[in-house]
């Protein structure tokens, strides 16, 4: 199969057969507190639940797992703020793989802690005068390892993807169609993935990413018709979501299926964050909560209409948890 084409929804229905006892199928839950505020049926997918807490292990697995066993021995590289970090440390411990991960010196505690725990190597670096990327492409230089993106990849968006195909799927079983499907976007590798399963199964269903308020460089991309970047490094309490720009393969899968971008404060995030855990009883950490927000806020007509929630991680540190509750 050749990698140089966009992910199809066999290509994801593949990846969901190698998740397979591996991966956390999550439950597709409906809200009776959502459902009642919003006026609609509304349902959440919560990957906070997943492995490692958040669905970013899906990718990591699908694209570790179809290494050669030469690969495999040379071991992996990643660059992470965190729960991309978590999931190809985790993903590399049950493969049996060495895993070296290059991460912000202000990464979340928790993440930076459960990496090591998953038995990675962390280099960190500085977050405003380093290069990541440059820093991983030179240790995987040095060890012949591989190195394994966060997003821009075929293997990660469709492992990524596995999270759209379940909500369709699962959706079916309670014999639920849905109007709209939402969740978070960083660089787009689950929005991307997600879209593609969902609009193969169903077309009608309409696709929305939500993104922190001046971190937006989705958005601005999909609006322009070019990719954008963000001039920041920070100022965001979604740690999950800083990423600088989208990658070319993201940003033509989402133009292809994405109905629009939103984007919500770091105050609404903290509400959100606060209402998961007192409505859902759900822990989650701002970036996955961003969805979550957009919906409470107001934004779009969900009336009478059949929404999916993604909550895609609950790895947040107990500073920044107590902040939210007491917001």
């Amino acid at each position: 199969m050749s990698k140089n084409k966009f992910p199809a929804l066999k290509d994801i229905q593949d990846a969901a057969g190698r998740l397979k006892n591996v991966a956390v199928k999550t439950p597709l839950l409906w809200s009776a507190p959502l459902s009642e505020q919003l006026g609609a049926q509304v349902f959440i997918k919560p990957e906070n639940l997943q492995r490692v807490g958040a669905f970013k292990f899906r990718g990591a697995y699908n694209r570790l797992c179809q290494l050669s066993d030469a690969q495999k021995a040379r071991g992996v590289v990643a660059f992470s703020s965190g729960n991309h970090a978590q999931g190809v440390a985790a993903a590399a411990q049950i493969l049996g793989i060495k895993a070296t991960i290059v991460m912000p010196s202000d990464a979340p505690a928790m993440k930076l802690e459960n990496t090591l725990s998953y038995g990675a190597e962390v280099v960190k670096c500085n977050r405003e005068t380093d290069s990541r990327e440059e820093i991983a492409a030179a240790i995987a230089a040095k060890q012949g390892a591989v190195v394994v993106p966060s997003f821009e990849d075929f293997d990660i968006i469709c492992g990524q993807g596995t999270v759209g195909l379940e909500v369709i799927e699962q959706g079916r079983d309670m014999g639920v169609i849905f109007n709209g499907f939402i969740c978070p976007v960083g660089g787009g590798g689950m929005m991307s993935g997600c879209s593609t399963a969902i609009k193969s199964l169903s077309p009608d269903t309409e696709i929305y990413g939500v993104e922190p308020e001046n971190f937006d460089d989705v958005k601005r991309s999909l609006e322009s018709g070019e990719i954008q970047s963000n001039s920041r490094f920070g100022g965001t309490i979604c740690d999950a979501l800083l990423t600088q720009s989208p990658g070319q393969m993201t940003f033509n899968i989402m133009q292809k299926h994405v109905n629009s971008i939103l984007t919500v404060n770091d105050e609404q995030v903290l509400q959100a964050v606060k209402y998961a855990w007192e409505n859902l009883k759900l822990v989650v950490e701002p970036g996955g909560a961003v969805a979550l927000a957009a919906m409470l806020s107001g934004p779009m007509d969900v009336q009478g209409k059949t929404f999916c929630i993604v909550l895609s991680g609950g790895n947040v540190d107990r500073d920044v948890f107590n902040k939210a509750l007491r917001s």
